[in-house]
């Protein structure tokens, strides 16, 4: 239990994680509704996920313009990014110019884990206990974790022994890692893994992919932006923020209206083919059924295998990485900067773990079933537990001492993907049962953190002391989830972490809300106009 004494630190808000998330609702808590707020973090320093993804080849999949704050024109115009796709250390750089710009690192505790998340059934009050032993109480908490911040790593037999060093791409150390004369294994080739291939092997004696399962990914055509373009950006930020909006996803890019079958088969491939030299996450946008028609899919997902097939020369390795058991875009699509050309290097090899699987890691490397891989390094780009994850690690109890890790053993139930059943005051920013990671995530963020303050400021107002999700309310919501996923491949996908299956024992519930961002926008702002229907109130 939490000590709760007079000693604790007393806020109105306590803002769990200073990442994009955290950091704009301090803006919104603190300086436009006066509040006294505290924001925990478990880094050193700003940066939420980018603070902690520092591994080789890092850089953001959302074009550079997009991924941005778009509640101050003043930034806007005052920041200017360099390249179409930003790294891990201009998004870093990004971040603390916003954190500087607003004198937020004042109302930030670094160094601190949140342990332990108690509700006070008395009080109204949460009490939060930290890793430091410092205990905290707030009328509201705000979980700004992240969907993709608690690192996997595989429970494979015999990892202690390993005589060599091995990472997660999550929680790369900041110094980094020489891979100079050294032998490399990496596992995993989820969109973490596509991006670190080609810079390690670069620099890398020897690299052995082990893979588990192959992947669709585009070409990004990563370059340095224009000044033209930079100066179009600033001078049209106001039309880049309303279309970003108004985008299902929250790109700067439209999904076409168009299906597979109103084209034939000559113009089909001419569109893909243009998708393809242009790069980037648009290629999902170039007809509108491939989400949702396996037949329509399959058109997108031979024309990629095609391309991998024809990039990588060795046979063995083009056979393997194109042999992709899923539709495109079914799971997350990455996209790459020469990814299957590495395997084109001398210096590379490739496993496939399906008809080879590790059986353990040893001290001198990784044992397969067939083979042994004599091993320095081994990177684990294995994923995240993704969504439930970053807020179960937070020990949270809410009324009657109810574990939310008990309340969700048959997936999470949350209304809107903002609050849970059973947790008065609490919010979760882009929790599941939002649009999230199916989105652009900082204007997923922007909405949120807007509905919370616009949320938390009428409470205020009215005198009340809690709202928690009506248990109806939630149950509806997740069954409005699930039929909107359904209308999609989504789930069909089984080895999906948008299911949660890369982790074993978690329950297999599709977690996003993947009506698009207007649509739930729309459903946001109707529960505000109406008093928070479905929320209660006292």
């Amino acid at each position: 239990m939490i000590n709760n004494t007079s000693n604790n630190h007393e806020y109105d808000a306590i803002i769990v994680g200073a990442g994009f998330a955290g950091l704009y609702q301090l803006i919104c808590l603190r300086d436009q509704l006066g509040l006294n707020c505290l924001v925990i973090e478990t880094g050193d320093d700003v940066g939420g996920t980018w603070y902690w993804n520092r591994y080789p080849g890092a850089r953001c999949d959302t074009e550079s313009h997009a991924y941005s704050y778009y509640f101050s024109e003043e930034l806007l115009k005052e920041w200017t990014w360099s390249e179409r796709y930003p790294g891990h250390a201009e998004i870093r750089k990004y971040i603390n110019f916003v954190a500087d710009k607003f004198d937020l690192k004042k109302n930030i505790l670094f160094n601190e884990k949140v342990i332990n998340a108690e509700f006070n059934d008395s009080s109204n009050k949460w009490n939060l206990a930290t890793s430091n032993e410092n205990h905290f109480q707030a009328k509201f908490l705000i979980a700004a974790v992240g969907c993709l911040s608690n690192t996997n790593i595989p429970k494979i037999k015999g990892l202690d022994s390993f005589e060599g060093k091995y990472y997660h791409t999550g929680n790369w150390p900041k110094t980094g890692v020489s891979f100079t004369d050294k032998k490399v294994g990496q596992i995993g080739t989820g969109s973490t893994g596509i991006q670190a291939v080609p810079v390690i092997a670069a620099e890398a004696k020897h690299l052995t992919v082990f893979q588990r399962t192959a992947n669709y990914s585009i070409p990004a055509r990563n370059a340095p932006l224009s000044q033209k373009f930079k100066d179009h950006v600033k001078e049209d930020h106001k039309y880049y923020k309303e279309f970003l909006k108004r985008t299902p996803n929250g790109h700067p890019f439209e999904i076409s209206s168009r299906l597979v079958s109103d084209v034939n088969e000559e113009e089909m491939n001419e569109i893909y083919e243009k998708a393809w030299e242009k790069g980037g996450l648009q290629f999902r946008a170039t007809f509108n059924d491939l989400v949702t028609n396996i037949e329509a899919n399959k058109t997108a997902s031979e024309f990629i295998k095609g391309k991998i097939r024809k990039t990588v020369s060795n046979k063995k390795f083009a056979n393997i990485l194109s042999d992709i058991d899923h539709p495109y875009a079914g799971k997350r699509p990455p996209i790459d900067s020469h990814y299957f050309e590495a395997f084109n290097r001398d210096n590379i090899n490739l496993i496939d773990l399906r008809s080879d699987p590790i059986l353990q890691i040893n001290q001198k490397g990784i044992q397969t079933k067939e083979n042994h891989f004599d091993l320095d390094i081994i990177v684990f780009a294995t994923g995240y537990d993704a969504m439930t994850g970053p807020l179960l690690n937070m020990n949270i109890a809410g009324k009657q001492n109810l574990k939310l890790d008990d309340c969700w053993k048959e997936g999470p139930k949350t209304f809107l993907g903002l609050q849970i059943p059973g947790f008065p005051n609490l919010f979760t920013i882009t929790g599941p049962g939002s649009p999230s990671v199916l989105t652009n995530m900082p204007m997923a963020i922007e909405q949120h953190v807007e509905w919370i303050r616009d949320c938390i400021s009428y409470v205020n107002e009215k005198n009340y002391s809690i709202i928690e999700a009506d248990p109806k309310s939630s149950k509806e919501w997740g069954d409005e989830v699930n039929a909107v996923a359904n209308k999609t491949l989504l789930p069909t996908v089984k080895h999906s972490w948008y299911l949660g299956a890369n982790i074993p024992g978690k329950p297999q519930v599709f977690m996003p809300y993947a009506g698009g961002l207007p649509k739930y926008t729309e459903v946001c702002n109707e529960v505000k106009s109406n008093n928070y229907k479905g929320f209660n109130l006292a």
